[in-house]
């Protein structure tokens, strides 16, 4: 097997480093560079593992700078934005209407509404309380007076 150039060891490197395995990095090394390697030499290049622990140090520094900025943005990966989300799903919607499959659209269509509606974040979107922000009448109604209490809420929204 010949030598790998620099071009490809920093992109092996910076593959492990985004933890991809060494079986997915040289396949994309074959599909980006055209250039076979096997699993164990792309692991040689993993100072985490027993086989990259004689890795020259520059290629080790690569590796931490590359992990550290992969743990601490998010923003060069498109499925962490929303947007981007977002757009997929509307594509499978829209290919899932096509083909007639409306279970899977309606699924889709409910997934980007949770994701519209924040139902993926740590924060609650929903207000508990009375009206006008006070505390919520609990005293003893009957249904019927339940129910023209919940219209009135209603007419304020």
């Amino acid at each position: 097997m010949p030598a790998l150039s620099p071009d490809v060891k920093t992109y092996i490197v910076q593959q492990l480093a985004c933890f991809d395995t060494p079986s997915q990095v040289a396949e994309a090394v074959k599909a980006e560079f055209g250039q076979e390697v096997s699993r164990q030499v792309v692991e040689g290049h993993d100072p985490t593992k027993k086989a990259g622990r004689k890795l020259a140090q520059r290629w080790v520094d690569l590796f931490n700078a590359t992990r550290e900025r992969f743990r601490n943005d998010t923003a060069d990966i498109p499925i962490a934005n929303k947007a981007f989300r977002l757009r997929a799903l509307n594509r499978m919607a829209v290919r899932a209407e096509g083909i007639k499959n409306m279970a899977l659209a309606a699924q889709l269509i409910e997934q980007a509404a949770k994701e519209t509606g924040g139902a993926y974040t740590n924060r609650q979107q929903f207000e508990h309380s009375g009206p006008n922000g006070g505390p919520i009448q609990s005293a003893d109604m009957t249904p019927g007076q339940f129910r023209e209490e919940a219209k009135k809420l209603l007419q304020e929204v």
